[in-house]
């Protein structure tokens, strides 16, 4: 049996952060941490700082350690990461023309359930 292949593109792409991290990182470019927690302000500093290691592990962000006084630490989309630009901007679309319409079915999914 074949199995699905967008299940691995989804553990990779589709975790709560990824897309928000991916993005500010494409939109704004190379950050230190306390730029991205500004820029992103609704995730932890330690969940930030997992998917950061995450998506450096996956390839998809680039880290690099400045061995100054004090030491400093930016990230940056990869290459690899920047390939994703036309994903996620189709997903941006579908949700700007698609959202709505969801919106309302689970409004009135919850009215019914209610």
């Amino acid at each position: 049996m074949r199995r699905c292949p967008i299940g691995d593109v989804a553990d990779v792409l589709l975790s709560r952060w990824t897309a928000p991290i991916l993005w500010t990182l494409h939109e704004y470019g190379r950050q230190r941490f306390g730029e991205l927690d500004r820029r992103i302000p609704a995730v932890t500093p330690k969940v930030l700082t997992q998917r950061l290691r995450q998506l450096e592990r996956d390839g998809l962000v680039v880290r690099t350690y400045y061995a100054e006084m004090p030491p400093r630490v930016e990230y940056e989309i990869s290459t690899l990461g920047a390939s994703l630009e036309p994903v996620l901007a189709s997903l941006s679309a579908w949700g700007g023309e698609h959202l709505p319409a969801v919106e309302e079915a689970r409004k009135r999914h919850d009215t019914a359930a209610g």
